[in-house]
């Protein structure tokens, strides 16, 4: 039996739109702790110096996107996904 895959919904967003760590958490279905640990890795740098007042960009939740599906589908760690997505940014691939 082929199952189907579960693919999120295709949402725009450009880099006017801002997300509180709250709500990037909720868009992402992730926990605080590790949006923390993906900031920490330099993966995304918010605006803003504490959590409580981090703002996040359209293209910040895509990487954090990115992040998750490589730690799901190919059991990639968190530093490897930060040497992913450079490559894939700097080759200008798509991240799909």
């Amino acid at each position: 039996m082929i199952k189907a895959m579960d693919e999120p919904a295709l949402t725009v967003l450009d880099d006017h739109v801002e997300f509180t760590l709250l709500e990037l958490c909720r868009l992402c279905d992730v926990s605080a702790r590790h949006i923390a640990e993906i900031v920490d890795e330099g993966i995304i740098e918010p605006a803003g110096t504490t959590p409580m007042h981090w703002r996040f960009t359209g293209l910040m939740m895509r990487r954090v996107q990115v992040v998750l599906r490589l730690e799901r589908d190919l059991e990639i760690n968190l530093p490897g996904a930060a040497v992913i997505i450079q490559l894939l940014e700097k080759t200008g691939t798509p991240r799909n």
